[in-house]
């Protein structure tokens, strides 16, 4: 069984307890006076093994003197979920626990609430330690296991409980959240019947590079709610009964709620300093679009697409918790700013005890008091000391007075093909990275047109803080990103990297999460190893 805590993006926690007949999700920021998520949800977990998944030596021996018949029907065997299997696990959603209706109003988009409660399912589903790839049939079980044909992970989403409402298996097809191979329209003309949705699927692969931002949103606070209109945060909390058999409602000057008792998940409505984020969404529904046609021009004799600009400086666009490490990663866009980046999103359990003994969070949640996180150098400053350190000057050559660190973030500030980025654990700077467009790159230049696709991405890396360094960590990070670019844009299916030749062991860093070495490629400052990783090999962030 997975943890039964489980750390969502946004910086909110769900815990996951047995229950009769599946799992019972509860929300946990209902303790901090605000909830996106329903107080809870309920999903049947159960595991349908085949009879191959229950035959002995003793029974394969007897087929072989028999040989096949073709009157033996197969046998099925269900049982209670223990632990995940490669495709034989099915899931439905079989009740919702509604806030309290003082305090919220019915979701604006019933559909949405049941997608944002599945995909924090599949979240956790998907967390779990993976099952073993290969398959076994009767054709190959005298093959070493190493040898067998290997299989893709699946969870089967079954139509019953709430998913056997009117059209809502196929809305959910419609987001991208599940499948089905069964591509086809379909005779039966009754919709009821559920023809062609009795065999949908989620895969690990694709829940991987689906955009959380779709399905995480918030529920519209009611005029009862103990916040002013127009916060982030409504009020979760049940009024008082009333003789009249109605509630009393909480009242903030009876019950004053201090700012900083309130989770501020990077995917709140609006930023804790009051200015709008890329999330921000006054319908409290989600923000994220499709990417638009493409449009092209020409740049130094290179034809690509007009890009999308990249995220603001100091914006956090990357956030997840990593249970090997115990804290939350992140990326966010490097800022000019003579002041620090304050850090305002989740930290881990360990960061969070070492938040002042007055602070509510300490006790209530894994988010940071804002004003406890400044404690870091500005940006330039830290490109400073990082630079200037023997083992990356050696690799950047960016090293000298920091009036060259600015000169050199003013001007990835101002590239049009690429973005400069620092990378967090629990809101400490530890490395700087570069996000770039292949096409328009240096790289793309050597490589040729054929070579290089229109939305293909690379990344250059830097870790600066020598506590962060590590195969464990640079492993995580290495696949963030690559997650990132993923999720950033479904166009993009290749990643480019290209370290020095003789940087052997970050190559091989590479090539753990998923890289591998084309060929070699000459710069004039460098012999590089070309590393690549295409979008459909790879399964999942390291977690």
């Amino acid at each position: 069984m997975a943890p039964s805590l489980v750390h969502l993006p946004n910086g909110q926690t769900v815990n996951v307890s047995p229950v009769f007949g599946g799992l019972f999700f509860k929300a946990n920021d209902l303790n901090t006076h605000h909830g996106e998520f329903p107080p809870g949800w309920t999903v049947n977990l159960e595991t349908e093994d085949s009879d191959e998944d229950h035959r002995t030596e003793v029974d394969n021996r007897q087929d072989e003197a028999d040989g096949d018949s073709p009157y033996r029907r197969p046998q099925h065997h269900v049982h209670r979920y223990r632990r995940p299997t490669l495709r034989n696990d099915t899931l439905f959603l079989s009740s919702i626990s509604q806030p309290s209706s003082s305090d919220f109003k019915p979701a604006a988009s019933p559909s949405r609430q049941i997608a944002m409660m599945l995909w924090a399912t599949l979240w956790w589903y998907f967390h779990q330690q993976p099952p073993n790839p290969h398959i076994s049939t009767g054709t190959n079980r005298s093959i070493p296991e190493e040898g067998r044909p290997k299989a893709e992970w699946r969870i089967n989403i079954k139509r019953e409980g709430i998913f056997k409402g009117r059209n809502i298996l196929s809305k959910l097809e419609r987001m991208g959240l599940i499948s089905t191979e069964e591509s086809s329209v379909g005779t039966d003309v009754d919709d009821r019947t559920g023809e062609g949705w009795t065999e949908m699927f989620v895969s690990q692969r694709s829940f991987w590079q689906i955009d959380g931002r779709i399905f995480l949103f918030t529920l519209s606070p009611t005029t009862n709610s103990p916040f002013p209109p127009g916060t982030p945060h409504g009020g979760s909390r049940p009024g008082s009964p009333s003789r009249e058999g109605g509630t009393i409602p909480v009242r903030p000057d009876i019950h004053p709620v201090h700012p900083d008792t309130i989770a501020q998940g990077l995917w709140s409505p609006s930023s804790p300093s009051g200015l709008p984020g890329p999330f921000t969404s006054a319908s409290h529904l989600p923000t994220f679009y499709p990417p638009p046609p493409a449009q092209y021009i020409i740049t130094n004799a290179v034809r690509h697409p007009i890009r999308p600009k990249p995220p603001r400086q100091g914006e956090t666009f990357y956030t997840r918790y990593t249970p090997s490490v115990g804290q939350y990663l992140s990326f966010r866009v490097a800022s000019l700013s003579v002041k620090s980046t304050t850090h305002r999103g989740p930290v881990g359990t360990a960061a969070a005890n070492f938040l002042p003994p007055s602070s509510a969070l300490a006790a209530s949640s894994g988010v940071p008091n804002p004003g406890s996180m400044c404690i870091h150098p500005c940006d330039t400053d830290l490109l400073h000391n990082w630079m200037n350190n023997p083992r990356v000057s050696a690799a950047w050559g960016v090293s000298g007075p920091i009036a060259t660190q600015e000169a050199f973030l003013k001007n990835s500030l101002s590239n049009r093909h690429s973005f400069p980025v620092i990378g967090c654990w629990d809101g400490k700077p530890f490395g700087y990275f570069e996000i770039y467009w292949v096409k328009e790159d240096q790289l793309g230049k050597h490589l040729g047109g054929s070579e290089v696709g229109d939305w293909d991405r690379g990344i250059h890396v830097l870790v600066g803080e020598e506590e962060f360094r590590g195969k464990e960590r640079v492993k995580v990070w290495l696949s963030a990103l690559a997650h990132y670019c993923w999720l950033a844009d479904q166009r993009t299916e290749r990643i480019f990297c290209e370290p020095r030749l003789d940087n052997e062991k970050f190559i091989g860093y590479l090539q753990d999460v998923g890289f591998y070495k084309e060929r070699e490629i000459a710069f004039p400052f460098k012999q590089a190893a070309l590393m690549k990783m295409a979008r459909d090999s790879w399964d999942a962030p390291v977690l």
